[in-house]
């Protein structure tokens, strides 16, 4: 079963703004899927519709197994959804905010109960249950979100923006709970995310839209393997003063480290051994940039490029027929 599926979905704004122009996709059931693009792209736009919230213009919307036009209820009680903005009462207190949506979905007030607990205390939220929301810091309440999406335990959860504005620390925790539902419980994640480095380090599978159309999808890996060069830091224990060491482009930092640029494939030990050759040992190194980023703003800076240019040519020909 997939956890996800959408054919041909459109949605046309009033004024005739095209937030999404006819996009086909699938999510696996137990996947950790990305939805990546930019700002106005068309992912909100497209998570409003899966959960009900934003009506399609046309197309088809199923979510694990249940269709969103004729069995909208059941559809809906699948799908837990963290919004990218703070939506709960500040002057609640956090456990009746968590129990009210448990109520909302069916759960007995028993198991409502328990499933609070267990999610507060899963984010690090139990000693904080008494405490109106108000009081709570960013971080906790984005954590507050996400375990209100899960109360009913459903089999997709949608997280928009997580981790915007929390610290590395934090985002790092809810990494590891995110990954952990993922695995142990087989709960399904579509994440949007503009931190990339999370996609690359928690997702299976991603799609890229811009301009309301899907135009890459596939693993991350997949993805990865088009990129067709990499640049490392390295920091070594003998300056360096050349511009290149056999077929590797060498370029010498203000802070004394070198970055040197590999061909996507190429072996790292094959480059350590041509920096022994020369006499360079290396202290440490690192990506120079998140490898999934350098690929999203390739492909989305292309992408726009050539929209750019279809559109001046067809202003020529225009012009050309006047």
């Amino acid at each position: 079963m997939k956890a996800l599926h959408i054919e041909a979905l459109t949605k046309v704004y009033d004024g005739g703004v095209h937030a999404l122009r006819g996009i086909d996709l699938s999510v696996e059931e137990g996947n950790f899927f990305a939805l990546l693009g930019p700002n106005g792209a068309g992912k909100s736009t497209a998570i409003g519709i899966i959960a009900s919230l934003v009506n399609k213009t046309s197309g088809h919307v199923s979510v694990c197994g249940h269709d969103l036009d004729t069995a909208k209820e059941a559809a809906k009680a699948n799908i837990g959804l963290v919004p990218q903005e703070f939506n709960f009462s500040v002057f609640e207190s956090v456990e009746s905010i968590v129990m009210n949506v448990a109520g909302y979905n069916g759960l007995p007030r028993r198991l409502a109960k328990q499933r609070t607990e267990h999610y507060l205390k899963q984010l690090s939220l139990w000693d904080k249950r008494k405490a109106a929301a108000r009081d709570l810091s960013g971080g906790m309440k984005r954590r507050l979100m996400i375990a209100r999406a899960l109360v009913h335990e459903p089999k997709l959860l949608i997280l928009d923006e997580p981790t915007a504005g929390v610290d590395i620390e934090i985002r790092r925790t809810m990494w590891e709970f995110l990954t952990h539902i993922n695995k142990e419980q087989g709960t399904s994640i579509i994440l949007t995310t503009h931190y990339l480095e999370e996609a690359e380090s928690l997702c299976r599978d991603v799609a890229i839209i811009d301009q309301g159309t899907i135009v890459e999808q596939g693993t991350v890996s997949e993805l990865l393997s088009r990129s067709m060069m990499e640049t490392f830091v390295l920091d070594t224990q003998q300056p360096v003063a050349a511009t290149s060491i056999g077929p590797y482009s060498v370029r010498t930092r203000e802070d004394g480290k070198i970055e040197i640029d590999v061909s996507q494939g190429t072996a790292l030990n094959d480059v350590f051994n041509e920096l022994t050759t020369h006499g360079i040992t290396v202290s440490s190194l690192r990506n120079k940039e998140n490898r999934l980023e350098a690929f999203f703003l390739r492909l989305v800076n292309s992408q726009r490029e050539s929209a750019a240019a279809n559109g001046q040519a067809a202003h020529n020909a225009l012009g050309a027929a006047q």
